[in-house]
């Protein structure tokens, strides 16, 4: 009954379950390491290696390797190597395949029931693209659960948690950035609001310091222009990580960087990568602020405990920044590995209930089955009916609304087709879940039998409705509505479930017509992720 908790990562990703002594445990990967760098190398049309090879390889054969992935879930990008073409959920599929693989070589087992992390601000998008990733790799995917969730799980497994606490979580990782304020009560663990951006982490504070490392390199030696060479670039890339890195430890850091037989010597204090990044630093602090607003609203103005979470929040920038801004003691809560081992206590938790919580049993039946599950778990039955109880209710992290055409525009009243068009959010960025809201809507032409449900997500930092501030994530129509003068009403309701599936519904209540349907995102069926994983099943991974 082993599940698994899978980190996925921007730029490292981490794997881990629940042992024996009920204490999560990260797996080795390949190399005996606890994390996996989240490249991948594109070998052959058969065969990718996953991890610190395929990092390593980038330097040689950059145009043959995929790293930041995760920054492209949820679009169209697309990848092509040896006569195949790949899309993020493929490439993401084979990071997971391979991290699975790793597991179930460690553990002696084989993994497939896993619970997949995302950053709190990933949209409904980047959530399903995720899951569908998942799926392509060949595993169970239990659940998608946000990483402050999953921090703030591993939190409460480490401290026994008496009366209510108020946690925030300042997650700051390789490609994202989110501040969640997170209840946390014995059983329950419940989130207050969320903010973020999914396009900000670590990576920018590399591209920086990427960017003044070659610009100091050309300053000595523009003669050949180094800026031309995809390898000398990967070089300055990964002496721009490793410096980074440094700094984080250390007050100073040197490397050598050498081109077309030419050799300079950098040497960068860390006060200067604190100065050139200052402007990321300070994106952080504008969100928390915005987070911390937005939990004053909600009745929360004191925190218990500030985790930091994710590698980048070992730069002491970090917490002295929080402590200066905000008055805040927050302390590193094992920033690499929380999330993965979260993502594990949630998968065991999603499995109890769903064993549980089957319908039809009276409470002897239930107790056996405690009795059963702890067992084959390694735990008490008392510790089987906690889970069981264990509540983790989450928000929307951002804003659900409907196209709509403004009736107060003058063009309105001549011509409502060339009318100003906005969008009426229906559910409102951090409502918890689940939830159903509805509104009422009107017609714009005499006669109209038929309206098309545009729904849009808030694509922004902040909830606007201007149209350029959302993105469109689905459509229906509604027909026979009967004839009338403009201005007919019809209602629209969404209703946005535990897990972030939308569903929406459009009715006539005259005349009782309906629509429903549910928001499938990216466009790719059930036949079209059957046929994407049985491509990868062909494709053999190393680390």
């Amino acid at each position: 009954m082993t599940t698994y908790g899978i980190d996925l990562g921007t730029t490292y990703s981490c794997t881990a379950f629940v042992d024996g002594t009920g204490r999560a445990a990260v797996t080795k990967n390949a190399v005996g390491n606890d994390t996996t760098p989240s490249v991948v190398y594109f070998e052959s049309a058969h065969n990718v290696v996953v991890g610190e090879e395929a990092k390593n390889t980038a330097l040689l054969y950059p145009d043959m390797v995929v790293s930041l992935v995760k920054r492209q879930m949820g679009t169209d990008a697309r990848y092509e190597f040896h006569g195949r073409v790949h899309d993020p959920e493929s490439v993401s599929a084979l990071i997971l395949r391979e991290l699975a693989r790793a597991a179930g070589e460690h553990a002696r087992d084989k993994v497939e029931d896993v619970v997949v992390t995302v950053p709190a601000y990933f949209g409904v998008h980047e959530k399903e693209a995720t899951r569908r990733a998942g799926l392509i790799a060949g595993l169970n995917v239990l659940d998608v659960v946000p990483e402050p969730v999953a921090a703030a799980l591993h939190y409460q497994s480490l401290d026994a948690v008496s009366g209510v606490r108020h946690l925030l979580v300042y997650d700051l990782g390789g490609g994202t950035f989110d501040t969640t304020v997170i209840r946390v009560e014995e059983d329950d663990v419940r989130v207050v609001c969320t903010d973020g951006d999914h396009r900000l982490g670590g990576a920018d504070w590399d591209h920086k310091l990427a960017d003044l490392l070659l610009e100091v390199f050309t300053e000595h030696h523009p003669d050949p222009d180094p800026s031309g060479d995809e390898q000398f670039l990967q070089d300055v890339a990964a002496a721009a990580e490793q410096i980074k890195r440094s700094l984080s430890t250390r007050e100073r850091a040197r490397h050598n960087l050498r081109f077309a037989g030419s050799t300079v010597r950098m040497e960068l204090a860390r006060g200067d990568l604190e100065a050139l990044t200052s402007d990321l630093m300070e994106r952080t602090l504008t969100i928390t602020a915005r987070t911390l607003a937005a939990a004053r609203e909600r009745g929360v103005d004191s925190f218990d405990d500030v985790l930091l979470v994710g590698g980048m929040t070992r730069m002491p920038v970090v917490a002295r920044s929080l402590r200066e801004r905000f008055g805040f003691e927050p302390h590193l809560h094992e920033p690499d590995l929380a999330v993965a081992k979260g993502a594990a206590l949630f998968a065991l938790v999603r499995q109890v209930k769903n064993v549980m919580e089957e319908p039809g049993r009276d409470p002897a039946e239930r107790a056996r089955r405690a009795e059963e599950v702890g067992a084959a778990l390694g735990i008490t039955r008392e510790e089987v009916e906690r889970m069981a109880r264990k509540t983790v209710t989450g928000v929307s992290p951002r804003a659900f609304g409907v196209k709509a055409t403004d009736g107060t525009d003058p063009v309105f009243a001549t011509d409502p087709g060339r009318a100003r068009q906005y969008i009426s959010h229906l559910i409102r960025a951090n409502t918890p879940l689940p939830v159903t809201v509805e509104d009422g809507f009107a017609t714009v032409w005499p006669d109209q039998e038929q309206v098309e449900i545009d729904v849009w997500e808030q694509a922004g930092s902040v909830a606007s409705e201007e149209l350029e501030h959302n993105v469109r994530i689905g459509d229906a129509l509604l027909t026979g509505l009967p004839k009338g003068p403009a201005g007919t009403p019809f209602r629209i309701e969404f209703s946005l479930g535990a897990t972030g599936m939308l569903a929406v519904r459009g009715w006539d209540p005259a005349g009782g017509g309906e629509i429903r349907f549910d928001i499938r995102i990216g466009g790719m069926g059930e036949e079209e992720v059957r046929r994407a994983r049985d491509a990868i099943a062909s494709i053999r991974t190393s680390g």
